[in-house]
Parts: C-alpha cells; sequence; structure tokens
C-alpha cells in the first residue's frame, strides 16, 4: 500500500467531515493492505481512520447498507475513494468493556441478517454461487501450479450441485463474512459490528460457521449450539432446517470451508502470499480436507 497515497487522501476527509486538519495519528492496526489508526484532536475528541486498498474498498457501501437498516455500526463521518484505495473516517467507539460472548454473537448476527436489501457492485452468494465455487478452485489451482490439490477439488465439483441446496433458504441477507468475537464491540454504548471489508449477501449460516473460526478442527456440535442460540434470539427457525441433505451445522462449516479455501486462492492469485506459499498451500489442503468430510463429499 503507497502510504503516500493514503496520506493525501487524509486532508480531504477531513474537510468533508468539518474536521480540523491539526491531528495526531495513533496507529491501532496496520497489515500490508489496510490499517486503522486513531486521529486525536486538541481538546480530547477522536475518530478512527481506517484505510484499506481494492478488493477491501467497498466497505462504506456495506456501512451504510447495514447502519441505513437499523443494524448498530460505528458512524460513518466521511469516505472518499480513489483507484483502487478506500478511506474512512469513522465514530471511534473506544476500548470494549468485555469479549463477545456466543451469545452476543448469535443477537447480533439476527439483526444483520435481516437487512435483505443491496447495494450495486455487492457479491451475492446464493445455491448457483456455491454450486461453481469448487469448479472455479479447482481452475484456479491449475493456474497455480497446485495440481497435488485437485483430486479434492475434482470430489467436491461432483457433489456441489445437491450439497449446495438450501442456500437460499432464510436466513439470506447481509452477511459479514468474516464475523467473529473480535469484530462484535462490546462497548458502554452498547454493540456495534465492525470490520465490513468483506461483506455479501448470501445465507446467514456462514456466518454463524465462521465465528469460531478455522484454526481448529470444525466442530459442528459447537457451531450447531449456536444456531440454536440464534433462533431462540428470534433468528429463522429455517436456520435449523436441513441443507443438501446434512444437518446444518455441517452444511454451514462444510460450505464455510469451502468459501475459505476459494479466498485463500484468490490472494495467493493476486501474489499475497509470496514467500509463504507452503504454509497457503498447506492450510488450503486442511480446509479442502475438512470440508470433504463435513459435505460428505
Amino acid at each position: 500500500m503507497d502510504a503516500t497515497d493514503v496520506s493525501a487522501l487524509l486532508p480531504l476527509l477531513l474537510s468533508d467531515a468539518g474536521l480540523p486538519v491539526g491531528v495526531e495519528r495513533e496507529p491501532l492496526r496496520v497489515w500490508a493492505r489496510s490499517g486503522v489508526e486513531r486521529l486525536r484532536f486538541p481538546g480530547g475528541a477522536s475518530v478512527v481512520f481506517k484505510y484499506a486498498e481494492a478488493p477491501f474498498d467497498t466497505e462504506h457501501l456495506a456501512l451504510r447498507l447495514a447502519a441505513r437498516c437499523g443494524v448498530p455500526t460505528p458512524a460513518l463521518h466521511a469516505a472518499r475513494t480513489a483507484p483502487g484505495l478506500l478511506g474512512m473516517l469513522l465514530e471511534d467507539l473506544g476500548d470494549p468493556i468485555r469479549d463477545a460472548s456466543d451469545k452476543d454473537g448469535a443477537h447480533a448476527a439476527v439483526h444483520l441478517h435481516r437487512v435483505g436489501e443491496t447495494v450495486p457492485g455487492m457479491k451475492r452468494v446464493d445455491t448457483e454461487a456455491l454450486c461453481v465455487m469448487p469448479q472455479r478452485i479447482a481452475a484456479r489451482l491449475r493456474r497455480l501450479g497446485l495440481r497435488s490439490l485437485l483430486d479434492h477439488a475434482r470430489v467436491l465439483e461432483t457433489v456441489a450441485a445437491s450439497r449446495a441446496s438450501g442456500a437460499d433458504l432464510p436466513p439470506f441477507g447481509l452477511c459479514h463474512s468474516e464475523f467473529h468475537p473480535t469484530s462484535l464491540h462490546i462497548g458502554q454504548n452498547g454493540w456495534h459490528l465492525l470490520d465490513f471489508a468483506h461483506a455479501f449477501i448470501g445465507p446467514g449460516l456462514l456466518d454463524l460457521a465462521s465465528w469460531h473460526g478455522t484454526l481448529q478442527d470444525p466442530q459442528p456440535a459447537r457451531t450447531l449450539e449456536l444456531i440454536e442460540s440464534y433462533v431462540a434470539a428470534s433468528g429463522s427457525p429455517a436456520a435449523l432446517s436441513t441443507r443438501g441433505g446434512l444437518d446444518p451445522a455441517s452444511w454451514a462449516l462444510g460450505w464455510h470451508r469451502v468459501w475459505v479455501v476459494d479466498w485463500f486462492i484468490e490472494q495467493m492469485q493476486r501474489g499475497w502470499a509470496r514467500g509463504a506459499e507452503q504454509v497457503w498451500t498447506t492450510a488450503i489442503s486442511r480446509h479442502l480436507s475438512e470440508a470433504l468430510t463435513l459435505l460428505k463429499a
């Protein structure tokens, strides 16, 4: 990411928000392709400055959609785009008062998935999109020369049409896509959802499968408990329906693994794994294997 381009956006954003240009920049989290800073003004006021490269340069659209539909998110004071770059000024929520629990996650997800609207440019992950995902994964593996992983992808291709069935059942709406406890801020003024950089319209069960992460082995029983909490929090009872011949937890975890593999391979194609290809390849192999087991392929 070009720091010069980022710095050039900042005074424009401050002007758009009617804020003074003289600020103190405090980096909070800075990655290779995005960053979050706290901007401090004389007198003690502060806002959050967030910036990101493509394909994370449409987050402002998802934030506006969520806020318009009543989902608690940080207030968006200003947003600007440059070619392949987004800059935003957001409400500073301060430090959380506690970590988000599974119950918090279920409650927040119910509100999020009720958003059925969309905006131009936002991805839609429906039954058809899931069906073609293994085929796209196989094509990308070939282009990357990762032919040792092709067998898994080919098996997924053979079952994709039947296992994707039910993707359009409720809950179907705005999905966070990287829905983890760290993306749910619990503060003095209640809860707010953060980090919509990869949001899409699709099956809410993928968010629930994302909540516990993918570093450990999938735990269908634990995910089922989360789905049950979701329904108890006024989520759609259809969340507990059988899909693609599978129980909802296995369906959700299996397709979430496929979604993660597709995203990992896209990042490799973008050259983001340079120097760590073996680590990424190992992760892709593990997630593909887990997907085969969960989807009973």
